[in-house]
């Protein structure tokens, strides 16, 4: 499966157990601190703010996701960062697909970081 493939799971538990050695307690901090940077850099994507720096707050976002095997949200954080720093008309439909899969992961991140910390 392509790391950036739209039809990969929301998180990549197999990648993520490989990014933490097997620790479940590990996986738990680093969805944490996922969800936690998901929520900082949500208001930096609002418009209004300068495409630079909406685009510098997606790709941070794309390489967490990446780390947490959270395919998915990277490849639409690739997409919608190209279309910010071409500066091109407001990427309307991109940003709402990826605030659909910013949920979805952050929702997926919350439950598997619970299993985490339950086992």
């Amino acid at each position: 499966m392509s790391p950036t493939s739209d039809d990969s799971p929301v998180l990549d538990l197999e990648h993520l157990s490989r990014q933490t050695a097997g620790d479940r307690a590990l996986e738990g901090e680093l969805l944490a601190l996922f969800e936690a940077q998901c929520a900082r850099l949500r208001p930096l994507l609002a418009v209004g703010r300068s495409p630079g720096e909406r685009a510098d707050a997606v790709h941070t976002l794309k390489g967490s996701a990446r780390a947490i095997g959270a395919w998915r949200l990277a490849a639409a954080a690739d997409r919608l960062e190209d279309a910010l720093r071409a500066g091109g008309p407001e990427p309307a439909a991109l940003m709402a697909a990826f605030d659909v899969i910013v949920d979805t992961t952050r929702r997926a991140a919350a439950e598997q970081g619970r299993a985490a910390a339950a086992a």
